[in-house]
Parts: structure tokens; C-alpha cells; sequence
């Protein structure tokens, strides 16, 4: 049974039940974490963006992925409503795929500490051509289940 969660682990913070602005960089976005309702136990935390969008830093053209990130956590999880908001704040921000796959995956590495993380950027074609950009952390922890990330390869039409 999950422990209740208490006032003094959300006290800090700054976007969780309050209206919030979409961040103008992810350099000015805030990511928020709050501690691990279970620490002792090793489990894996999916998020999907499906609809993930960036700017070619050459020719301001939208670039658009599905970004799956996975993560065994310690002793904090990432709050969803700044990770939603970090990631939204890319759509106006110039960087290649590679960039915006890496430093998504090194920030949450950052904040969180997890025991295992891993981040896959499947992009669709710009100039006739996917970049998929996968990173993750080391092995997976023994004994927890993490699915496939489930995101087929880019086969175009038909």
C-alpha cells in the first residue's frame, strides 16, 4: 500500500495547481521533482509524447518525434506537469534531433538521480530521411519488468 502523500512533499512546488505559461526555452523551463512514493522498490515509470515538436536551428521548419522516456527512479520522480511543460517549451527552440533527444534525457538524469534511464527520440523524416536518437544510462536494473518501447520504425506510405 502507497504511503498518503503530505503537504510538505508538494510544498515546493511552483506549477502543480497553479496556471502556468508554456516556458519560451527549455533554458527557462522549470522541471519539478517530488519524492518516490515507493523508494524501496525497484519499478519502471513510462512517459510518451507522442506528439513532440522542435525547430530545425537552420531553417526554422517544425520538426515533430514520439519521445518515450523510461526510468527505474531512487529517491524522486519527475512531477508531470513540468515535464509536460519542459518538453512543450522545445516547440519553439532550435536544435537537431540529437541535441533535443540528449538533453532531454541528460536534464531528468540530472534532477532525478534514477538508477536507470533511458530516452528514445523516434523522428519523423525531414528531407526524405527518420534520425532516431536512443541514450540510456547503463543496464537496466535485474528483476523490473520494462517494456518494449513499443514505437515501430518509420516505413512511410503504405
Amino acid at each position: 500500500m502507497s504511503k498518503k502523500s503530505t503537504a510538505t512533499e508538494t510544498e515546493g512546488l511552483t506549477q502543480l495547481g497553479h496556471a502556468t505559461s508554456l516556458p519560451a526555452s527549455p533554458d527557462q523551463a522549470v522541471l519539478e521533482r517530488v519524492p518516490n512514493p515507493h523508494p524501496d522498490q525497484s519499478y519502471c515509470i513510462r512517459f510518451a509524447a507522442p506528439e513532440f515538436t522542435s525547430l530545425c536551428p537552420l531553417t526554422g521548419q517544425p520538426d515533430f518525434a514520439h519521445l518515450v522516456i523510461d526510468y527505474v527512479p531512487r529517491k524522486w520522480i519527475v512531477e508531470s506537469k513540468s515535464l509536460k511543460l519542459y518538453l512543450g517549451s522545445f516547440r519553439n527552440h532550435g536544435s537537431f534531433h540529437e541535441a533535443c533527444t540528449m538533453d532531454i534525457g541528460l536534464r531528468i538524469k540530472e534532477l532525478l538521480s534514477p538508477r536507470w534511464l533511458r530516452i528514445g527520440g523516434y523522428w519523423y523524416p525531414r528531407g526524405g530521411m527518420p534520425i532516431d536518437v536512443f541514450w540510456q544510462t547503463g543496464e537496466p536494473p535485474k528483476g523490473v519488468w520494462i517494456p518494449e518501447q513499443g514505437v515501430p520504425g518509420y516505413r512511410g506510405r503504405g
